[in-house]
């Protein structure tokens, strides 16, 4: 495959997964939903693992099915709690094809072959917009903890008053914590033993267009900063006329603070809309 086909594919590929909704498909032998207050004890052993470090970096292999295109990339991802989340993807392991940075305030994607980029307020983007996933709840996803959506910059897991929100239902081993709110269902499976969130998942309930699904599984858990940190992730989007599959691999795990927080676009890039964008992923 080309290089410019790998970048199109991913670049599109991945901010279309990251600001999707998704569906939870819960165990049916489930036992009746417990006291509020031991679901609270429970939502506050998980707020309880949550990372301490203000920094995580990590080298980065991704695996990206698009239809019947699938392609493997390299890259790096630099997260700064309540700052910034960045994404660079790499080809040929050492140049540097594309980047995804999220902040608080708008989503950047740039296609560096190409020479062409898009910078957006959340509340522009549609399919973030319409799943009350901010810049909180996107990173609650990749820091492997609970959110509350249209929530603000901080995450709902570092206030313990919001675990009331919650409710839970044992399943087996596990824990499913959920949180209804209209069309939308939030769903996350926990250990009972450990309190440790093994996978994250959103439903958007459409009866007249069907649903959309993501899955975001976590797995391959190692201490990082006295916590446990997953470092595979699996991602499965599915929308009433397509799938995408990502699988996201962590290497070399770390602190690392001395990198820019913001990416300044130079000039001489093409600045495209959000339909733009989108059209060319549903003409993949």
């Amino acid at each position: 495959m080309k290089l410019q086909g790998i970048v199109r594919i991913a670049l599109l590929a991945l901010p279309l997964t990251f600001g999707s909704c998704g569906i939870f498909k819960k165990h049916k032998d489930v036992k009746p939903v417990i006291e509020q207050r031991q679901t609270t004890d429970f939502v506050n052993q998980v707020r309880e693992n949550q990372q301490t470090s203000k920094f995580i970096t990590s080298k980065v292999k991704f695996s990206v099915e698009v239809g019947p295109q699938k392609l493997t990339l390299t890259g790096n991802l630099k997260m700064r709690r309540n700052d910034v989340i960045r994404l660079q993807l790499m080809a040929f392991g050492f140049v540097e094809a594309g980047r995804l940075e999220f902040t608080k305030d708008y989503v950047l994607i740039m296609d560096r072959i190409n020479k062409q980029y898009l910078k957006a307020p959340y509340r522009q983007i549609d399919f973030l917009r319409n799943s009350g996933l901010n810049f909180s709840a996107l990173q609650a996803l990749f820091w492997n903890e609970l959110f509350k959506p249209n929530q603000g910059s901080e995450a709902v897991v570092l206030d313990k008053s919001a675990s009331s929100s919650f409710s839970t239902i044992e399943s087996g081993d596990d824990m499913i914590i959920s949180l209804d709110e209209g069309k939308m269902d939030y769903s996350w499976l926990a250990s009972k033993n450990t309190a440790i969130i093994r996978m994250a998942n959103i439903l958007y309930k459409d009866r007249f267009n069907g649903n959309t699904q993501l899955n975001w599984d976590y797995s391959d858990f190692e201490v990082f900063g006295r916590k446990m940190f997953p470092k595979k992730n699996s991602i499965k989007l599915t929308t009433p006329d397509k799938e995408v599959i990502l699988n996201m691999t962590l290497n070399y795990l770390g602190t690392d603070s001395e990198w820019e927080p913001r990416t300044e676009v130079s000039n001489k890039y093409r600045e495209v809309t959000v339909d733009e964008i989108l059209r060319r992923f549903m003409a993949l």
